[in-house]
């Protein structure tokens, strides 16, 4: 099976990469990492299925070339790394961790190597544990604590970067983390939730200070956006879909675009934000080169009004799923793009940094029949096409994931993978989804050698 869309439909400048994230693929028990909260929530009885961790994962710390080697064969031009906190700093702040420090030097050589544009995020969910003691995303402090860190990185492989986002998807580390406890470090309180919402932003901001100071070019942050539907045309059912997307959509895009916070949802928030918090959004929406966007379905949300603010819940919708029970939506992806050009961003770039789906996929006859993942990622593309044949400026499309790999709170059991990981041997197998891409990019029919 292959995909409709051929690369000469998109601009020729247009990019197109293959997205991976530290914790989840290099095996945080090598190289004298340090713990980090992940390492600790996982270690905690009913956190993660099977209480799996990323001590192993898929030992990209060591496989790192074999794995550039499978983004390169594929055509794609570009691959999205993150950096781990807790690899660099083991305690978070003091001495750099020499191991961690060679490693990351390592491999960005190893990406340039390869013709590949390297995409760096700073954080993808990697606090390191000792400061989660001291308070983490809920203490002001966070903010320098992470510029420090930014200043490490940024001189040691700053340079070599195309491009470097601070910080991937703030309502996961905020929200998803801190009200629904569904993540490191698995908290429920609002007031901790606030305060997380405006430091995670707040660590951005003197983040891009610090890349600014050091001439780091094509600087921007990674933010994922959900379709919000109302479950019916009732006005409490609109409301709640409003109050979803607030939460979700808006309040990190406002911010960043135009230093303000939704009034709909601060109305809430605002008895538990910290003292002078308007005071940083100047330094929040400071100007970015570029905004990355990642996209995975819908919502459909009706009003729960005996349930606490934001009393709403969501309820299933009719369309095909993936494997995590996500709707695929394309058009959502088409609306957001559009949207975010009409009411926030204009003319600034767009990376669609992050899409894909999990499936249950398995090796038959040394083969991995994924159809459905290769009409989601056509499907999606075409929604990206659209958009920009309609101006908004996309410029580039990074595929999730690479590999099979660690998924956070679900542990190994869901499979985003382009390739396939055997977590026993470690062997990488490329679904057909990887091949499809790879005819898409560079036509060549044949496929790649399992052995």
């Amino acid at each position: 099976m292959d995909m409709t869309l051929a690369r000469t439909d998109f601009p020729a400048e247009f990019i197109f990469g293959a997205a991976t994230a530290a914790y989840q693929i290099e095996g945080a028990a090598h190289g004298n990492c340090g713990v980090s909260h992940w390492d600790t929530f996982a270690a905690t009885p009913g956190n993660v299925v099977n209480a799996e961790t990323g001590a192993l994962a898929c030992d990209h710390y060591h496989r790192f070339c074999e794995d550039l080697d499978l983004v390169r064969a594929a055509g794609f031009g570009a691959y999205r790394f993150s950096t781990s906190w807790s690899r660099i700093l083991p305690e978070g702040r003091g001495t750099p961790n020499r191991d961690g420090l060679d490693f990351y030097d390592r491999l960005a050589d190893a990406i340039l190597e390869r013709g590949l544009k390297p995409y760096l995020t700073l954080y993808h969910w990697e606090l390191p544990a000792a400061l989660s003691d001291l308070g983490g995303w809920r203490n002001r402090d966070v903010a320098g604590w992470f510029a420090d860190y930014t200043e490490i990185v940024a001189k040691l492989i700053g340079d070599r970067m195309a491009a470097v986002a601070t910080i991937n998807e703030p309502w996961c580390v905020s929200w998803l983390s801190h009200f629904i406890g569904a993540h490191a470090p698995g908290m429920r309180d609002i007031r901790a939730t606030a305060r997380a919402m405006h430091h995670v932003l707040l660590a951005h901001a003197r983040a891009i200070e610090v890349l600014r100071a050091n001439a780091i070019p094509k600087l921007g942050i990674v933010l994922n956006f959900e379709h919000a539907n109302p479950a019916s045309n009732s006005d409490a059912d609109i409301a709640a879909a409003k109050r979803h997307d607030g939460i979700y959509n808006r309040w990190f895009v406002q911010a960043l675009m135009h230093g303000t916070y939704p009034a709909d949802i601060l109305d809430t928030l605002a008895a538990h934000m910290p003292t002078g918090f308007n005071d940083d959004m100047a330094a929040i929406s400071a100007p970015l080169d570029w905004l990355g966007v990642n996209y995975y379905t819908r919502s459909i949300l009706r009003d729960a009004p005996r349930q606490p603010w934001p009393s709403l819940e969501a309820v299933e919708g009719p369309l095909p799923k993936t494997a995590m029970d996500w709707e695929v939506y394309p058009d959502g992806l088409y609306a957001t793009l559009s949207r975010l050009k009409r009411d926030y961003t204009g003319d600034l770039p767009i990376i669609v940094t992050e899409n894909g789906m999990a499936s249950d996929d398995r090796i038959e006859d040394g083969t991995i029949a994924d159809r459905q993942r290769i009409a989601y990622f056509n499907d999606h593309l075409a929604a990206v096409m659209r958009a920009t044949n309609e101006g908004v400026p996309v410029g580039g499309y990074f595929a999730w994931s690479l590999l099979d790999n660690y998924e956070w709170a679900l542990g190994y059991g869901k499979r985003f993978g382009l390739v396939h990981v055997d977590y026993e041997t470690q062997r990488r197998t490329p679904k057909a989804s990887y091949e499809a891409f790879r005819r898409m990019l560079i036509g060549d029919s044949g496929t790649i050698s399992l052995n």
